[in-house]
């Protein structure tokens, strides 16, 4: 009998045994499926904007000065002086030259600062004039033609001689291709940029002007001034119109 007690009692603990196991193992897997339903659930969950934040200060309220009427002529007198400088120093370092050759250099350099003025366009350049009449020239004049055409070739321009005839002449004296005889040019010119120029003799200075126009629309593209102090009393021997000596004639008592 003892025995037979023995034996169920071992068969009960065995029993409990096995149903507490089973029981914490499906305590542990609902403890773990709430805990996986429970991070879904936070992932679902919208993420709460906060507010930015940001270290700058403040806007300042713009203070307006007011500015008399004093301040303001007295500002507008500094800014012409200003500009009165600059122009004084235009004119002594590169309007005003005292040799042709530095003159005929600072029409040149002025005319190029021009962005207007394209480099690959075809350019054809006039003799100068009298200021006084504008079918008038000398030889002075054609030197200062003849000089910017090699200026500005020099610099990148695409200068067109048009006085250029149909064939070379030859003769005794030397071979020729470029004349003043009508009969012997091109009839027409293609479009291109004109430059004309003229001066102005004054006393102990020849003042020059230049200006390049578009030969389709007459638009002025660029201009220059400048003036050559020779400092001479009496030009006559630069443009070579000196009047002759004056002659006393001798007669007999």
């Amino acid at each position: 009998m003892l025995k037979l007690l023995k034996q169920s009692f071992f068969v009960v603990l065995v029993t409990g045994l096995v149903g507490c196991a089973f029981a914490g193992q499906e305590a542990t897997t609902e403890t773990a499926e709430k805990m996986a339903t429970t991070k879904m659930s936070e992932v679902k969950k919208p993420m709460k904007v906060m507010p930015k934040v940001t270290m700058d200060a403040p806007d300042k309220k713009k203070v307006e000065v007011k500015v008399d009427e004093v301040t303001k002529a007295n500002n507008k007198v500094q800014l012409v002086k200003q500009h009165m400088k600059i122009a004084a120093d235009m004119q002594a370092h590169v309007t005003s030259q005292a040799t042709l050759e530095a003159t005929i250099a600072s029409l040149s350099t002025q005319m190029m600062k021009n962005n207007k003025m394209k480099t690959n366009k075809a350019v054809l350049i006039t003799s100068f004039v009298r200021l006084d009449n504008l079918k008038k020239t000398s030889e002075f004049g054609r030197v200062l033609s003849e000089s910017l055409i090699n200026e500005l070739s020099n610099r990148g321009f695409n200068i067109v001689e048009f006085r250029g005839q149909v064939s070379v002449s030859i003769n005794e004296q030397g071979e020729y291709y470029i004349t003043r005889d009508i009969s012997k040019l091109k009839n027409t010119i293609a479009s291109t940029y004109v430059v004309v120029g003229t001066y102005s003799r004054q006393y102990g200075k020849v003042m020059l002007n230049a200006r390049v126009i578009d030969n389709s629309s007459g638009q002025i593209i660029s201009s220059s001034r400048s003036t050559y102090v020779h400092g001479l009393r009496n030009d006559c021997r630069i443009f070579k119109d000196c009047k002759p000596p004056r002659a006393i004639r001798i007669t007999q008592e």
